[in-house]
């Protein structure tokens, strides 16, 4: 067997089309390394840590956060691409609280670290 090492621009390009196309939890398993780090710029509700760990954590907070918001618009920047381990993309969104019905316009930049061919990390970068 030959192992083809997939680039950053390739593990980016890929992030961004899974994020505009809607299909983010499927691009988990897919770019994200089993012990992957997510990081918030604060603790989310009913967490202790702005920090989460591993695959299944990642996949919570998307479960926590499509069963609290609705995505009413939204728009994926990027990816732009920094050296040879990491990148950033821009998302800009409208989404409606379920709860509230409250609808808030969110900007967001996310950088994300690659080692091994997946994703490592990604730390949220947003005004509060």
């Amino acid at each position: 067997m030959t192992f083809i090492e997939v680039t950053l621009k390739e593990i980016a390009d890929a992030l961004v089309a899974g994020c505009r196309e809607g299909h983010e939890l499927e691009i988990l398993d897919k770019l994200y390394a089993a012990d992957a780090v997510s990081v918030e710029a604060m603790a989310m509700p009913g967490m202790d840590s702005p920090e989460t760990h591993g695959i299944d954590g990642i996949k919570g907070k998307h479960a926590w956060w499509s069963s609290n918001f609705e995505v009413l618009e939204s728009t994926v920047s990027g990816p732009f691409l920094h050296g040879d381990s990491s990148f950033a993309v821009i998302f800009e969104m409208k989404a409606k609280h379920r709860e509230s019905g409250e609808v808030s316009d969110m900007h967001e930049v996310a950088i994300y670290t690659v080692g091994g061919g997946k994703i490592v990390r990604e730390a949220f970068y947003y005004n509060m």
